[in-house]
């Protein structure tokens, strides 16, 4: 079942993020690796991918989703270590735990990223800016991670905002501030808009959301269909989306977006390892009370259309999804934005399913 959330004049919006979460684990385990270019990833002899990197790694252009060799060509000097999902979400569990003592309405979107509503919790007289900065201090000690925060009136800006000051940041858009903030924002910042979306926003003279505001509703659907609706809210500052609770979950998965898109479906093929190292690091950890059943394989396609498909009575091997993925990429045969891959899962305890995506 979903909690629903307060209901109250203004929201309250958390968006909190770890800075470089996998690396930042390996790094306090093993201070030793603070020093040096780091990344959490697949072995570059197996066409491995990285999956997070520390900021003396991105200073070399080292990035998530990047061939391991590709990183290795940037940065000779990158350490690579496999990643070690355990210890993951052990830590995931605790920072959890350390949220929802400030609200129940938490929506967890990974393992190191979650959305809070705070608009109705009695802490420090409702100052969301003040929860925000106790929940960054008490990560930090307790867990010596680093966490960056953002504070805003919905989950669209919340994101944006918790992006601004990172690594170990926090930044707020008060309800006052949030049209002339939006104005000056580039449309590459919105939720939703890749690299080809944007390059196609600035053919047609759009770069900031204030000239997407000159736009009109019907324009913007002629141009870029249903999403176009939502480019025009988002240009103002509008995202009516709540915070999500989920109390059972109807499958599993994981699913990255990628900087380039995958051309063909060979690149995409290459980067299933890792997203399966992901996926059985996460179903090690489930909770009791579920079974999982058939595999699936998402595929969102650069112009935005996606499909997902899946199969009863497929295994959960490498080669299950490489079939799952050849026939869902041949839907498209187009270049590819995101992939995903999952599993759904029987609830034995009985009741409504939910479906969980980890981004």
């Amino acid at each position: 079942m979903l909690k629903n959330q307060p209901v109250t004049q203004q929201r309250k919006i958390i968006h909190v993020d770890c800075d470089c979460f996998y690396a930042a684990i390996e790094m306090r385990d093993d201070p030793r690796l603070a020093s040096r270019p780091l990344a959490v990833g697949g072995a570059p002899e197996r066409r491995g991918v990285i999956a997070t990197c520390n900021y003396e790694a991105r200073a070399y252009g080292v990035r998530s989703a990047m061939p391991a060799r590709q990183a290795l060509k940037l940065c000779p000097e990158l350490l690579i270590v496999r990643p070690r999902f355990d210890a993951y979400r052990a830590a995931s569990r605790e920072i959890h735990r350390i949220l929802r003592d400030y609200t129940e309405f938490v929506e967890p979107l990974s393992l190191d990223e979650a959305y809070l509503d705070v608009s109705a919790s009695p802490h420090f007289s409702g100052s969301a800016t003040r929860i925000a900065q106790e929940i960054r201090r008490r990560v930090w000690q307790e867990l010596r991670i680093t966490v960056s925060a953002g504070v805003a009136p919905n989950k669209f800006l919340a994101k944006i905002a918790s992006d601004w000051h990172k690594p170990d940041g926090l930044f707020v858009i008060p309800p006052a501030e949030v049209e002339a903030f939006v104005a000056d924002l580039p449309v590459s910042r919105l939720h939703g808009v890749g690299k080809v979306t944007a390059e196609r926003l600035g053919r047609l003279g759009i770069r900031i959301c204030a000239e997407l505001r000159e736009w009109s509703r019907l324009a913007l659907v002629r141009e870029f269909g249903s999403f176009g609706e939502r480019l025009g809210q988002l240009a103002r500052g509008i995202d009516e989306r709540p915070v999500e609770v989920d109390s059972r979950r109807q499958s599993l998965s994981v699913e990255h977006t990628y900087e380039q898109d995958l051309p063909n479906l060979a690149t995409c093929l290459e980067r299933l390892p890792l997203l399966l190292d992901e996926l059985d690091g996460r179903l090690a950890g489930l909770e009791g009370g579920y079974r999982p059943d058939k595999p699936f394989v998402k595929v969102r396609f650069h112009d935005f259309t996606q499909t997902t498909l899946e199969q009863a009575g497929a295994g959960r091997d490498l080669d299950s999804y490489r079939v799952l993925l050849g026939t869902a990429f041949a839907r498209g045969a187009r270049p590819v934005r995101l992939l995903g891959v999952g599993v759904r899962l029987l609830d034995l305890r009985g009741g409504e399913q939910l479906e969980l995506f980890a981004d």
